[in-house]
């Protein structure tokens, strides 16, 4: 009769039910695993009959058949190698198969028996509250798991002590759910000195959760006050928390098994390839976009990056989502990002400025600029110029308003979202569409009137159109208005002026 045990597949974000059936059939000697089973899963015969003979038994002498069930679901990671080990411990007698069968087992084997860390191990304890079962994992991911919720929870360092709790001889100690220290936010606002109308839009940018494009020459600040951003968002609720610790968990990036409060800020280097942002590779993983999911993606020196990297943004930003199609999976992974882009005028970075610009200066920067595609560029709410910075501007004191009070006027910008969309399936006005955008943030009668005007005059798309609502709608929530004034629309609009091309 087969041992059966519970444990899952990861496909993106979703972990699926798969059993683990072991049977000891009379034959000459083998160990095999059938069932779609990936290289890593077939190394497991090798790791689990080291962690076994590390503990002082040996296997019995008959074909050892496993079966990865459903055999038509791709199965992939190092996860399995706990439960067939429990599996065939439990066809051999070892231990009590039902004891096994309350509780969905996932971990990596070593050698000498001791139970390590694997990727997933909050996408299974989610699943296994779900179906109304237990977890067992390693010890070092004990605190990741405990925060899927009133689950129990066994965390074994090693299977020679996973075997004695189930026996009863050495219980082990349910774990708890572990939270990271807040993390340094890096530099504050004081350190940008001058930058008056920029640091306004990234306060604008922080309160709405607005995509920001600063074009500007080298030195005037663009990196800095990127940088500053982490420091002024509000921190993640603890729904928010759970969906960026799942993405970090299926890529194995999860430290210590605990979670944060900390809005990630991802800066990838101009060099990466289409599968490092958004996701895929042989064994599909999370991008540098999901990595980012609820936080900040940073793209500095924005037109060195492939053209077609680039255009593969379109979609996370106007959908929240990238979907990674495989010949054998489809995968979907969040990617709702704050994108905060920066770059220079032309190749220089010196339009301008006379005295340093190349001859090539107008037809440079018409080229360079070009490398960043229309349909992007519509999807950036905020665009601005960032001046270089003047000796009279460096040698001024330090601002007196820093991050501390920019970010309670953004928290408060935020509360008030949280409250207008607490019966909707958005969080921020950088969400808003359709009715009801129209709902919240119809202008008045001259906010109206100027509204259409620009929207003539500047050829705005319906995408443009669309996001100057909404950056105009978080203008009044920082103004503390109910209503969307010509004001709010007018300042929105002075941040929706393109780059200059020539």
């Amino acid at each position: 009769m087969a041992a059966i045990v519970a444990t899952v597949a990861y496909l993106g974000l979703e972990a699926r039910a798969v059993e683990v059936q072991v049977q000891l059939i009379p034959g000459l000697p083998a160990f095999n695993v059938v069932g779609l089973a990936d290289k890593a899963v077939g190394e497991s015969r090798e790791r689990v009959r080291g962690a076994i003979a590390g503990m002082g038994l040996s296997l019995p002498p008959k074909r050892i058949a496993v079966n990865l069930s459903p055999a038509d679901l791709p199965k992939e990671g190092s996860h399995f190698d706990l439960p067939i080990a429990l599996a065939l411990l439990a066809a051999m007698g070892v231990v009590d198969a039902e004891a096994l069968a309350d509780y969905v087992i996932v971990g990596e084997l070593g050698l000498d028996a001791r139970i390590t860390a694997s990727p997933g191990v909050l996408l299974a304890a989610l699943h296994a509250s779900e179906v109304g079962k237990g977890l067992v994992c390693p010890a070092a991911q004990g605190s990741e798991a405990a925060w899927a919720g009133e689950i129990e929870v066994i965390a074994a360092p090693d299977l020679l002590s996973l075997l004695n709790h189930f026996k009863g001889h050495g219980l082990l100690s349910p774990p708890k759910p572990g939270i990271a220290e807040t993390a340094d936010h890096g530099p504050d606002l004081r350190q940008v000195k001058g930058q008056e109308t920029a640091k306004r839009a990234l306060e604008i940018a922080a309160a709405g959760s607005h995509n920001l494009l600063m074009v500007g020459p080298p030195g005037s600040g663009k990196s800095l006050m990127a940088s500053c951003l982490p420091g002024i968002l509000p921190p993640l609720d603890p729904a928010e928390a759970l969906e960026v610790s799942m993405v970090q968990s299926v890529a194995g990036t999860l430290t210590g098994g605990r979670l944060t409060r900390t809005r990630p800020f991802r800066a990838p280097h101009h060099s990466a390839s289409m599968a490092a942002l958004t996701g895929g590779g042989l064994k599909v993983k999370p991008g540098e976009v999901s990595l980012a999911h609820l936080g900040v993606l940073f793209l500095d020196e924005l037109p060195e990056f492939q053209r077609a990297v680039l255009d593969s943004l379109r979609q996370p930003l106007e959908t929240g989502t990238v979907s990674v199609a495989r010949a054998n999976a489809h995968v979907t992974f969040p990617a709702r990002v704050q994108l905060i882009a920066a770059m220079n005028p032309c190749r220089c970075g010196h339009l301008g400025d006379a005295s340093l610009a190349c001859a090539r200066a107008p037809k440079c920067a018409a080229d360079y600029q070009a490398k960043v595609s229309g349909p992007l560029l519509d999807r950036i709410d905020l665009h601005i110029d960032v001046q270089a910075v003047s000796a009279a501007d460096l040698i001024l004191p330090p601002p007196t308003e820093g991050s501390a009070e920019v970010s309670a006027r953004v928290a408060v910008a935020r509360a008030i979202q949280t409250d207008r969309y607490r019966d909707h399936p958005v969080r921020t006005n950088a969400e808003a569409d359709g009715a009801l955008l129209d709902a919240v943030a119809t202008p008045d009668e001259a906010g109206r009137k100027l509204l259409a005007q620009a929207a003539e005059a500047m050829r705005l798309t319906a995408r443009g159109y669309t996001r100057i609502l909404r950056v105009a709608r978080t203008i009044a929530d920082l103004a503390g208005s109910d209503t969307v004034g010509r004001i709010h629309i007018a300042e929105a609009l002075s941040y929706r002026r393109q780059p200059p091309r020539n």
